[in-house]
């Protein structure tokens, strides 16, 4: 077994993936186990016991953080409801804290994403700015005065389920219209298919994948096909940009952050929507071209923030 001072392990715990990492103070990443996310409560459960057993027999650590893409309650104890999730109105720090034998921090995945952020990426430079991650949906944190904001009820704030179309395509949240569902991972593989299905679309490589393996489309699909000058990925791209550009301007116009940091998974190809994006954001708040706007930066840590940032409150939290 290696041995170090002070190793805690950060899971984060996403839509689609179930990433550990053995981490150090200083938030390099030392080892790594990965897993599918369980659709099941006992089998959540189960994986999380997996991958924190398996990354004991290699290193020994001192208290594990959990960063849950859900409604997580103000005392940080249990998991309100995650949408994409199977964990409702559930007491989880305690119970995985007896599990596991280990001392558990419970945070949403944006505030974990965001406190790596704030150590380690451009954070370290502002006291008021905003963290708008884009993965499988979209997570939000808020950072004031060097602090994570919780709001009253410890679920602020929800930027991915801002109604952004009346009506529009149906959320795993229960609403309908929501700004993930345009602008995410998961949103670019539904917009490719909807501008298909729709005729929208020049003869493209994206269009003739589509018609003979439907189910092989995704949002990395279109990327990669985006990065090829493919003429309906980039339309695809170019609608994406626009709804994350929207996005970020009702962050400007609601809380007005001197720094928006970009993070998620999705912001490791930020070169290709985030110009557009930021342009999209200057032309849609009011004042437009009279008032000061935040910098829009992409994080440094990629979609690693989440499981570096909730190790490193972890250790915070057991000294």
């Amino acid at each position: 077994m290696a041995t170090s001072e002070r190793l805690t392990i950060g899971i984060d715990i996403g839509g689609t993936n179930l990433r550990a990492a053995v981490v150090d103070p200083t938030g390099r990443i030392i080892d790594v186990e990965q897993l599918p996310t369980p659709s099941s409560v006992g089998a959540l459960d189960t994986a999380i016991g997996h991958v924190v057993a398996a990354l004991r027999t290699r290193h020994e650590v001192v208290a594990v953080g959990l960063a849950v893409a859900a409604f997580i309650t103000a005392d940080q104890t249990s998991v309100r409801f995650a949408p994409h999730l199977p964990w409702r109105d559930i007491e989880i720090r305690d119970r995985m804290t007896r599990v596991l034998g280990l001392p558990v921090v419970l945070e949403h995945d944006a505030n974990a994403a965001a406190w790596g952020e704030q150590i380690l990426g451009p954070g370290r430079e502002a006291d008021t700015w905003a963290f708008f991650a884009v993965g499988t949906g979209i997570g939000g944190a808020l950072v004031t005065d060097r602090k994570l904001y919780r709001g009253e009820f410890g679920t602020a704030p929800e930027f991915g389920h801002l109604t952004v179309v009346q009506g529009g395509r149906t959320c795993p949240c229960g609403k309908r219209g929501c700004l993930e569902r345009y602008c995410s991972g998961s949103a670019l593989e539904l917009t490719a298919r909807e501008f298909i299905a729709t005729g929208r679309h020049p003869r493209s490589a994206l269009a003739e994948h589509y018609h003979s393996a439907p189910e092989g489309i995704t949002g990395r699909t279109v990327v990669r096909l985006a990065r090829d000058g493919d003429p309906l990925a980039l339309k695809v791209i170019e609608d994406f940009a626009c709804w994350m550009g929207r996005g970020l301007a009702v962050v400007q116009e609601i809380l007005d952050p001197g720094l928006i940091v970009v993070g998620g998974g999705v912001s490791r190809d930020a070169d290709l929507f985030l110009d557009h994006a930021v342009a999209e954001m200057a032309e849609n708040v009011v004042g437009a071209g009279h008032r000061p706007l935040a910098r829009v930066e992409t994080g440094v840590l990629g979609a690693d923030a989440g499981m570096i940032g909730v190790a490193l409150l972890a250790g915070t939290a057991n000294p």
